[in-house]
């Protein structure tokens, strides 16, 4: 952005919720073309920025809002009285602004900051209580487990800044059948695009690839299970009886590797018997340890396997296992792996998951890559061969198991959940959005009655849940989605990414007094 262009920018009224914008502070606006950037100008200049700046304030400076056309009621569900009224029309621009919710920090920097705070307080919560978690978590045997996937051909890797591989004399023969090298003697550092190539791209299984990848939920599902059984066997009690006595909980997320792989982080915790109500999370029984946990955990994961149908006619099937690398760390006593001068803390663990589970395949990879264009067009290939087979044999396409895997083409087969977790881990992800449904609606009645609105005003938002005395009727009809030009999206962001920023000075801050 030109010196001229930003002086106009910056003569403009500040963004509503960015009360840093301004001189010193500027929005990150450099990368724009030309034409986006004559749009945030008009944009900035234009009579009704004041209403566009009020509305894109209302929804976080989301970067792809849902525009909604329509009115709701808020009645009192004990009298039918009508409480009070909204409509669109009310509205900044005559449109509702709705929150488009996406999770990814690619798509909407906005809402998937929102979402990786409520699944870090959802993991949380399940780590050190509160949400309606009882203190008694803490107690737990808890532990941070890793499953990574196995291999299907040697890929260029940092080794932790060591080299690919350590050089060897016989070395210099070691090449595979179409005449290239299967080591790598270079130091990859962190950027380098070979990263996560394979060292040769004709040997790497890249069918296999994706079958693991399309069957990875499944594998996990079959983890949690064996784990249970596995646990039961140390403590050399049946399975039956360890559900009288207690209960395996986790949260976990998937992470893509360089490689295009996914691998899970999980905490995984042990409870006792829960409650008669089935919601409380009760201390664990005393023969289970962080560390027998650990060990149930890594002999699991070694021991689940899974027997994959193949792709298409002919192609082989597959019994698909984790990866040989397994990380299972008690959280409370073991150190960090960046730090091993600093302990492992339950919430360092919890920022770390949500921080994953905000990420695509886009975000975690270079999706330019050789390999990960590879493995699409491998995706491709399936696809267009189950289709060629279903039209000569007459049979469904929809009941093939790998019906849906073009679907998934842009996840590089992976159509699992990131972020999942056992019922009974801690509170939901809907309650902690409901919660802040009603957070804004005190918000909203504190400012008409020119109050201030107190903290412990706010600690009883979870509990209101079943206790609610209005409803709120809605009829609303969808009017499109995003702003109206592409530069109003990349004002949303920069706002929304200044906010950020403001957010993490200000914590630093708060750490820094602290201390």
């Amino acid at each position: 952005m030109t010196r001229e262009t930003r002086d106009r920018v910056w003569d403009a009224v500040p963004l509503r919720s960015t009360e840093q914008a301004g001189e010193g502070h500027p929005l990150d606006l450099d990368h724009l073309d030309p034409a986006t950037e004559a749009q945030v100008v008009a944009r900035l200049l234009s009579r009704d920025f004041d209403a566009w700046s009020e509305a894109a304030s209302r929804v976080g400076h989301c970067a792809k809002p849902i525009r909604l056309h329509g009115s709701s009621q808020t009645v009192d569900a004990a009298t039918g009285e009508v409480l009070s009224s909204f409509s669109s029309a009310d509205s900044p621009l005559g449109v509702l602004h709705v929150r488009c919710g996406n999770r990814r920090a690619a798509d909407c920097p906005s809402c998937s900051r929102v979402y990786a705070a409520d699944t870090f307080h959802l993991i949380r919560a399940g780590v050190v209580g509160g949400k309606g978690v009882p203190d008694q978590v803490r107690e737990n045997p808890l532990v941070f487990a890793t499953l990574t996937a196995p291999s299907f051909g040697p890929v260029h890797g940092t080794r932790n800044g060591r080299r690919c591989r350590p050089y060897r004399a016989k070395d210099d023969a070691d090449r595979c059948v179409h005449g290239r090298s299967t080591v790598c003697h270079a130091t990859h550092v962190e950027g380098d695009p070979l990263l996560g190539q394979p060292l040769c791209g004709d040997c790497y299984d890249y069918p296999s690839h994706i079958v693991w990848q399309w069957w990875a939920p499944e594998l996990w599902r079959r983890f949690t299970m064996t784990l249970r059984r596995t646990l039961a066997r140390m403590l050399g009690i049946g399975a039956n009886r360890l559900a009288q006595i207690a209960t395996v909980q986790f949260a976990k997320v998937a992470e893509y590797q360089l490689r295009g792989l996914v691998h899970f982080h999980a905490l995984v915790r042990v409870d006792g018997k829960p409650s008669d109500d089935g919601d409380a999370q009760a201390a664990a029984p005393a023969g289970i340890t962080a560390a027998l946990l650990s060990a149930a955990i890594e002999t699991a994961a070694v021991s689940v396997w899974f027997d994959a149908p193949p792709l298409f006619g002919g192609d082989p099937a597959r019994r698909l296992r984790f990866g040989a690398q397994v990380d299972a760390r008690p959280v409370r006593d073991a150190h960090r792996t960046d730090d091993p001068e600093q302990q492992l803390e339950a919430e360092q663990v919890a920022g770390y998951l949500a921080k994953y589970a905000t990420k695509s395949a886009a975000d975690s990879t270079d999706t330019a890559s050789p390999h990960l264009h590879q493995l699409r067009a491998t995706i491709a290939q399936t696809v267009d061969r189950q289709q060629v087979e279903a039209a000569a044999t007459d049979q469904p396409l929809a009941e093939h198991p790998y019906a849906l895997l073009g679907k998934w083409a842009h996840m590089l087969g992976f159509r699992g959940h990131f972020s999942s977790k056992s019922r009974r881990y801690s509170v939901t992800l809907g309650r902690l959005r409901r919660a802040r449904v009603r957070f804004q609606r005190r918000l909203a009645a504190a400012k008409v009655e020119g109050r201030t609105l107190e903290a412990r005003d706010l600690e009883d938002l979870l509990e209101d849940e079943d206790t609610e005395t209005t409803l709120v009727v809605g009829h609303w009809t969808y009017a499109g989605s995003g702003w109206d030009t592409d530069g109003d999206a990349e004002l949303a962001k920069a706002a929304a990414a200044r906010a950020r920023e403001y957010a993490q000075e200000r914590a630093a801050q708060t750490r820094q007094k602290s201390n």
